[in-house]
């Protein structure tokens, strides 16, 4: 394990049965309050960004904004928020995608991406890959280029990775931490 594996490991708090019984919650905010592992952490995803050649950086809500933020900050790029379907004023472009129970949909603004962009998507946590892949679908629909995945966490016995290589088509998919 590396010294920032190890950093980020350390602020990551488990809370049992939440948000529902049986279910172990990965808690990020006491990494987020720590001003050194979060540095790191986006030091870590602007490189990221960086090596993938990004031109913007995506942010999935919620907590995707916290994480891409900073990272776009850092790498000297924009940042582009995906957010749930009605909260963006303006022309979007919206990709529905299936939950477990139900389905969602997401938006982001029309004119923020264009076919010069190659966009890295942040988030705080690969599960299932049902976000991250809606996700892909828009910003290509919307005419960009995908240049990777960045994520602070991969919960790995949720498929979430076989589910989004196929979509990625080569894209790089890289997790921080694997859990």
């Amino acid at each position: 394990m590396t010294g920032i594996e190890e950093l980020l490991l350390s602020r990551i708090r488990d809370v049992a049965d939440y948000p529902e019984p049986g279910v172990k919650f990965k808690d990020i905010t006491p990494l987020l309050a720590d001003p050194a592992a979060f540095t790191a952490l986006t030091d870590a995803l602007a490189q990221i960004a960086e090596r993938t050649g990004a031109t913007k950086v995506v942010g999935l809500e919620a907590r995707g904004f916290i994480l891409g933020a900073p990272v776009a900050v850092r790498a000297g790029l924009g940042f582009i928020p995906v957010r749930k379907a009605g909260k963006l004023p303006g022309a979007t472009l919206a990709q529905a995608y299936d939950l477990e129970y139900g389905s969602a949909e997401i938006e982001v603004h029309a004119e923020d991406l264009t076919a010069e962009d190659r966009v890295l998507i942040v988030d705080d946590v690969l599960a299932t890959g049902g976000t991250a892949e809606a996700s892909i679908q828009l910003i290509r629909r919307a005419g960009a280029e995908v240049s990777g995945l960045a994520v602070l966490m991969e919960l790995g016995f949720l498929g979430g990775r076989a589910r989004l290589e196929p979509a990625l088509a080569g894209a790089p998919l890289e997790a921080l931490l694997r859990v």
